[in-house]
């Protein structure tokens, strides 16, 4: 069994990185002090893997959204489901798909490594069978239809297939109701061989739990793993978006819009510096603080909603601006005119240090909750990354390094505009 340690002195944390001998890798922060403990068990395999790698080294085709759909079925079994199992322990228990993974997890104040024991046990015990499927296909599809009547959803997922021609990113994480009638018992468990290897996941824990009750569990239930992580398409997009706007009409009573900056990217992933650096970039040019989120705040153009983010994974990264607005297209105007500017003279000196010491403080006070923490060791680990190095990085920073940005991202011909109108009898 290998281990490593880490620590911050400055932030005054530390954890064990432990690989186990059934192949799993495991994460655990301990903190005195704290009654709860918050476990996630992840695998690297989300929305965007659409794709399953074969022996000769081609791809094949899997129906859009299987990989949420066996993150719901995971759940059942022959006798008493995960859920059902989790309340009799008063353990509060969830599961998430995203574009990049899939993650099973609980919260509790006690029976701790009982609730563990549960945890690893449903996710190593798939049972599916061509009836349960069905059934499930009529539950997801309600889901779909739901997820479309939302209008802060239909906005980021038109945006998104507004920018990219070909990446998996631009389908909906749940796929659509035609692609899940494609799902059957075998293909899910041929993706659950492929997927949930224990070589692809990784178990991360944090709270009042030591390493020692992880590590009891884990050589109990966990079974040990033949395979190796699973081979992850890259798919190549050309830098123009596929669409430069996109409209949809809603019932809803205000306007909304996301702006969005693909970037042009020739690796699968970005790194630690890059994404930060980045989110300090947008910060300063529309945070709170700054000139541009005034001027539109004050002309009615936006209302405290408006957020901008630096949103990438396994082969896209964009830069977006979003919120309501009576005037879409005319907020969308004076953001890319102020976005050329800072692309000419680059982002001032006091605007950088607010925007970083800001994300500083932000990481540090991750460190106070649980949950925050056990879901940034997986996000590391599949990162390739330590839980510290964003803290590191982030520290280390300079205005030269944000600056240095800027040629690559925030290109005017790469923007993409999305926007959801009120309802007016007009096709969307």
């Amino acid at each position: 069994m290998n281990e490593k340690r880490y620590a911050d002195a400055l932030l005054d944390e530390s954890y064990r990185e432990i690989r186990h001998p059934s192949g799993l890798t495991i994460r655990v922060l301990h903190k005195d002090g704290y009654k709860s403990s918050f476990a996630l068990f992840a695998t690297k395999y989300g929305s965007i893997d659409t794709r399953i790698a074969q022996p000769d080294g081609s791809f094949r085709a899997i129906p859009e959204g299987t990989a949420h759909f066996l993150e719901h079925k995971l759940f059942e079994s022959e006798d008493l489901d995960a859920f059902a199992r989790f309340a009799k322990t008063g353990a509060n228990a969830n599961a998430f798909t995203s574009f990049d993974m899939t993650a099973y997890l609980f919260s509790c104040a006690d029976r701790f490594s009982e609730n563990l024991e549960i945890l690893l046990d449903f996710v190593q015990s798939p049972y599916f069978t061509e009836e349960t499927v069905r059934k499930e296909q009529g539950i997801i599809g309600q889901e779909i239809r739901m997820y479309r009547d939302s209008a802060d959803w239909e906005v980021e997922f038109n945006l998104l297939r507004a920018l990219y021609h070909h990446h998996p990113v631009r389908i909906d994480i749940a796929g659509t109701e035609q692609t899940i009638a494609e799902i059957s018992a075998d293909l899910l468990y041929d993706c659950y061989r492929n997927f949930y290897d224990l070589h692809n996941m990784v178990l991360a824990v944090a709270g009042n739990a030591t390493a020692e009750d992880v590590l009891a569990v884990a050589d109990k239930v966990l079974k040990p793993a033949a395979g190796k992580p699973a081979v992850r398409e890259f798919v190549p997009e050309p830098k123009a978006p596929a669409k430069t706007y996109i409209v949809e009409h809603m019932p809803v009573r205000m306007p909304s819009f996301a702006l969005g900056y693909k970037e042009a990217i020739r690796t699968p992933e970005r790194t630690v510096k890059e994404s930060l650096c980045t989110s300090v970039l947008l910060d300063a040019v529309a945070g709170r603080s700054s000139e541009l989120y005034r001027r539109l705040l004050e002309s009615g153009l936006i209302n405290t909603g408006f957020d901008s983010q630096y949103f990438y994974g396994f082969g896209y990264a964009n830069c977006e601006f979003s919120g309501e607005s009576a005037d879409p297209e005319r907020a969308a105007a004076e953001i890319r005119k102020a976005v050329a500017a800072v692309r000419q003279t680059g982002i001032a000196r006091e605007d950088f240090e607010r925007a970083r010491r800001k994300l500083y403080g932000r990481l540090v006070m991750g460190f106070n909750d649980v949950e925050s923490v056990a879901v940034d060791l997986v996000e590391s680990y599949f990162a390739g990354a330590d839980l510290f190095e964003r803290a590191r990085v982030c520290r280390e920073m300079t205005l030269e390094d944000v600056n240095a940005r800027l040629p690559h991202i925030l290109e005017d011909d790469t923007a993409a505009l999305s926007v959801i109108l009120p309802a007016d009898g007009k096709e969307a």
